[in-house]
């Protein structure tokens, strides 16, 4: 019989982590903790404040009352998390660990035995000019061709400004420019800024709007000359509502994220509905730690997609997990030859 229990992560940000949402300076985190035959496998529970919908007030309760059916011999397929997505991808991904005997090697591959790694994208937050430029130099001396900036929170002629800063030094060919507005712009504002953009060789953009705007994002959609991403609108979607929404918005792109949105089988119905309609997607983490990170992107690489993604989040965090991920020359890689260090989470 399983054992379960919880723990709690607070994980403490290297700076002011900025979105057109709010600026993050510390994020809690779950981890789910199930013990059998000797072997213990981790999953990781992971939210975001005003993003995720797992309801906050309720959380604390639902993860002891998932530790108590589980140590009372309840199937895990039959609880019912369909409030609670986050939840559901740290049972889903503990039990996977729990089946590899607590390895951390759930989807064995060529990228889990150090052999090649994931193309990814160097993330800019959002903060002032000098902040962003810092970003953005970094990222490029660290070898990445594809960034992606988090727009519409600070004044749109100052990013205006650094995006034409960045095609200046680097055409497109040299240089992926991806934007994440995180629902920043106003239906009456957006396609004027969008064409403003567009001058910049935009690659994409994420979420322009706020979510749940069908008719808004639909139009937009259609008038946008920057290829669409949707991000937020795919979070707390039931599954009845998964194929409207694709094909009332018809976007360009969607991303998966794992955590915000149930899981690995949650996230394949999505690609299983976005290749139907001949849309393109990738996977991002959602600022999860190295446990749920690794979980990502082990299932990420299976999936074989030549698109670069977004798992550049490991490196946040001043308190993270010691794991063998690392990123070299704007890839992800998983070094086998060095060890989790989870000595604190088992005692």
């Amino acid at each position: 019989m399983i054992k379960a229990k919880h723990t709690t992560l607070n994980l403490q940000f290297k700076f002011p982590a900025g979105t057109s949402r709010g600026v993050l300076l510390h994020k809690p985190s779950s981890l789910l903790m199930l013990e059998k035959d000797g072997f213990t496998g981790i999953g990781e529970c992971s939210t975001i404040p005003d993003l995720s919908i797992d309801p906050v007030e309720t959380y604390s309760d639902k993860l002891e009352e998932v530790c108590r059916l589980l140590n009372d011999g309840h199937d895990p397929d039959f609880i019912d998390l369909s409030l609670f997505p986050s939840i559901a991808f740290g049972l889903e991904t503990a039990l996977l660990d729990l089946k590899a005997k607590g390895s951390k090697c759930l989807f064995p591959s060529a990228f889990t035995q150090g052999e090649t790694g994931i193309p990814i994208n160097g993330l800019v937050w959002m903060g002032d000019k000098d902040f962003m430029q810092k970003q953005i130099r970094e990222k490029i001396a660290a070898g990445y061709h594809c960034i992606k900036l988090k727009v519409g929170a600070i004044d749109f002629e100052t990013e205006l400004e650094i995006i034409s800063g960045i095609r200046q030094q680097f055409s497109v060919e040299d240089m992926e420019i991806r934007l994440d507005a995180n629902g920043g712009f106003t239906p009456a504002d957006a396609l004027e800024k969008l064409e403003k953009l567009a001058a910049f060789h935009i690659h994409s953009i994420e979420q322009p709007i706020k979510q749940k705007q069908f008719e808004a994002m639909a139009k937009l959609c259609q008038q946008s000359p920057i290829p669409i991403v949707l991000d937020e609108e795919l979070i707390g979607v039931k599954s009845t509502d998964k194929e409207f929404i694709l094909e009332k918005i018809k976007p360009a792109y969607i991303i998966l994220k794992p955590s915000l949105i149930g899981g690995f089988r949650e996230s394949g119905e999505w690609i299983r509905l976005a290749e139907k309609h001949d849309i393109k997607w990738w996977v991002t983490s959602a600022l999860e730690a190295n446990i749920g990170l690794n979980a990502i992107a082990q299932w990420t690489y299976t999936l074989n997609s030549q698109l670069p993604q977004g798992l550049g989040t490991g490196q946040l965090y001043h308190n993270n997990i010691p794991s063998p991920l690392a990123i070299e020359n704007a890839k992800l890689f998983y070094k086998p030859e060095v060890d989790w260090d989870l000595n604190s989470l088992l005692l």
